[in-house]
């Protein structure tokens, strides 16, 4: 299995399968690695939201705000690429551009739909601020005591099971080598050459990109820094098909809270509920006390939907940042390693695809990275005699 490419893409989760679809477009040699089996962890488990209006500032536990304000520009140049993802990839990726109501339910809220209703406008982004009455008539399953609604037709959501495979059989039609059960045990760096070991293989690239999701910052430690990204895992719960139909996604301004409906119309219920605290070398487990949370939500936002049973709680792991932004860009100090990934990698998957095929063929990104890049979270490794035999990743 060993040899060389242009570029090895650690991950074969949303985000690096998208980056090695563009890159093969552009004519680059690529392989990806997974340490098991693609889209196995983050990617397939996500609630696969697309974002387009802001998003709300914080999932239940979260210590730091989001900055709405500043992803709004990246939400709109992401949302544009979905459009036509599925032609490019020639497959069905369950894309459903249904639009979508972010509401309140107290004055504090109502004033940060109409703070962000600004934002929106300056940023592109088309939303329309709806009083409850008004957003009842337009979406009557909404309970009584939504004060207010952001209307967006650009929101939605595709499907997770889908989307990545699609990329990757995409990219492996234009010459990609997709290697999974390859864990990345060592990263080393000789002249303009990186050499990356896996699984017992080894392959020679001038570049990597590191798009491991929760094991980011495991790939940092193989090169001898750290990255300031914390493992967490989130859950999400769905119920069975039948009763009440919901055409639009659903979400809330002040709290974690998500629902829509899949082709099978099974409600699906996210929002970023914590499972049971986790860590990379343990599996993901889901926390009660989250289902009962999200489930008294959707009692006060959509009553008319939770007479159906919870067929299925599952959780999802992901890596966040101490500011909660996302990460791209190159690792400082590091020549040839780029890294890229973290706060909503669904909707931002294409986008970072085309970052990333922009970076590594010498252009300006397509967009602004300021304040996204790994250096404001690499710091000097603790510890810079690794074993690469101790720390599987990717």
């Amino acid at each position: 299995m060993s040899g060389t490419a242009d570029v090895v893409v650690i991950g074969a989760g949303i985000v690096g399968a998208a980056a090695a679809h563009r890159l093969t477009t552009l004519g680059f040699d690529v392989v990806v690695l997974d340490s098991g089996e693609p889209n196995g962890q983050g990617s397939g488990a996500s609630a696969a939201n697309l974002h387009s209006q802001g998003i709300h500032t914080r999932r239940p536990g979260q210590a730091v705000p989001v900055d709405v304000q500043r992803l709004l520009p990246l939400q709109r140049a992401a949302r544009e690429r979905w459009t036509h993802l599925a032609a490019e990839l020639d497959a069905d990726i369950g894309f459903s551009p249904t639009g979508g109501f972010m509401v309140a339910e107290t004055d504090e809220q109502v004033a940060d739909l109409h703070r962000k209703h600004g934002w929106e406008t300056d940023a592109g982004v088309v939303t329309e601020v709806l009083d409850g009455d008004t957003a009842r008539r337009a979406l009557p399953l909404l309970g009584p005591g939504v004060r207010a609604a952001t209307w967006c037709a650009a929101d939605g959501f595709a499907d997770p099971a889908l989307v990545t495979p699609a990329y990757l059989a995409a990219a492996t039609r234009a010459g990609a080598t997709v290697v999974p059960h390859h864990a990345v045990q060592g990263l080393t760096r000789d002249g303009e050459t990186w050499t990356v070991h896996a699984g017992g293989s080894t392959w020679n690239a001038p570049r990597v990109l590191n798009a491991a999701g929760p094991w980011m910052g495991r790939v940092v430690e193989l090169v001898g820094l750290a990255l300031a990204m914390t493992p967490l895992a989130i859950q999400a719960l769905r119920l069975g098909a039948g009763g009440a139909r919901l055409p639009h996604l659903v979400q809330h301004v002040g709290e974690g809270f998500s629902v829509k409906q899949d082709r099978a119309g099974r409600t699906i219920v996210g929002g970023g509920w914590p499972a049971l605290p986790w860590t990379l070398d343990d599996e993901p487990r889901t926390d009660p006390a989250s289902v009962t949370g999200n489930l008294g939500q959707l009692a006060r936002v959509l009553p008319g939907l939770v007479d159906r049973p919870v067929e299925h709680v599952w959780p999802g792991p992901l890596a966040a940042t101490p500011d909660e932004m996302p990460v791209a860009g190159w690792v400082p100090g590091r020549d040839g390693l780029l890294a890229v990934g973290g706060t909503y990698s669904f909707t931002f998957a294409p986008l970072w695809a085309d970052v990333v095929g922009a970076l590594l063929s010498g252009h300006a990104p397509p967009v602004d990275l300021t304040g996204l890049d790994p250096g404001r979270l690499v710091r000097p490794a603790p510890d810079t005699e690794t074993d690469p035999q101790e720390e599987p990743c990717g």
